[in-house]
C-alpha cells in the first residue's frame, strides 16, 4: 500500500473531481454521484467542486 499512498505526496491540496476518479479508478460521473452522496468528501471554491487530496489518501487508505 505504501506505493500507492506515495502517489499523493506530489499532488496538490485539492484535486479535480475527474483528477480524483482517475485516482481511485472510477468513472467521472461516479465520482460526482459519490460527491453528492458524501461517500466522497469534497468542498465547493469558486463554483468548482474539489476533493480535498489528504482525505482521499485516508479513504484509498482504509
Amino acid at each position: 500500500m505504501a506505493l500507492t499512498l506515495s502517489l499523493f505526496d506530489d499532488l496538490p491540496f485539492l484535486l479535480p473531481v475527474p483528477r480524483a476518479a482517475v485516482l481511485l479508478g472510477i468513472s467521472r460521473a461516479s465520482a460526482y454521484r459519490l460527491v453528492a452522496t458524501g461517500e466522497l468528501p469534497s468542498r465547493r471554491l469558486g463554483g468548482r467542486v474539489y476533493v480535498v487530496t489528504a482525505e482521499l489518501r485516508q479513504i484509498v487508505a482504509a
